[in-house]
């Protein structure tokens, strides 16, 4: 069996998801800052678990990974980010990305992104990362595009969340 990846720099470390992070993914996955963007949220620990679930199934399955974004030493919990969906015949994945808000702000998503889609081109051949932002998330639009990913266009009003349709860009990522 394969290891897990684990990326390193000086200040991140991107690791595999284990049992100790439940509660903090709940955190995070539960708190209105960060899931008025977001698709996913929980109300318990236990509901939390399908993401647990879903961050070792996207690997065993060979559709996606996702690391838990901490500090160095592994002491302190930043956040989430990985590549899913992914379309080997296309050769293209979406990727993702969550912060705890206290980590906003810090540069942590702009040094770790770059690291989670070398990845992807690398690792995993993609020539394609796709980003799907909500419209009305500014702040993830102009982090996309400071990025180097480019606005493709706008879905409109093409889901509902909380009881009204609202739009999705699409950004992307080709490989150099």
């Amino acid at each position: 069996m394969i290891s897990f990846p684990e990326i390193k720099t000086e200040r991140l470390l991107l690791r595999q998801f284990n049992d100790r992070d439940l509660e903090n993914v709940f955190r995070g996955l539960s708190h209105p800052d960060i899931i008025k963007y977001y698709g996913v949220s929980y109300d318990s620990l236990d509901a939390t678990k399908a993401q647990m679930a879903f961050f070792a199934d996207l690997e065993k399955n060979g559709t996606g990974i996702w690391w838990a974004i901490c500090s160095p030493d592994n002491q302190v919990f930043y956040g989430a980010g990985g590549l899913n969906g992914l379309i080997r015949a296309h050769q293209k994945a979406e990727v993702g990305f969550w912060l705890m808000p206290e980590y906003w702000g810090k540069g942590i998503m702009q040094e770790a992104m770059p690291l989670i889609c070398n990845y992807g081109f690398r690792e995993m051949g993609l020539h394609r990362i796709e980003g799907i932002v909500e419209t009305e998330n500014e702040n993830c639009k102009k982090a996309m595009a400071k990025l180097g990913f480019m606005h493709e266009g706008t879905m409109r009003e093409c889901e509902i969340k909380n009881g009204k349709f609202i739009s999705l860009d699409i950004f992307a990522l080709l490989k150099d």
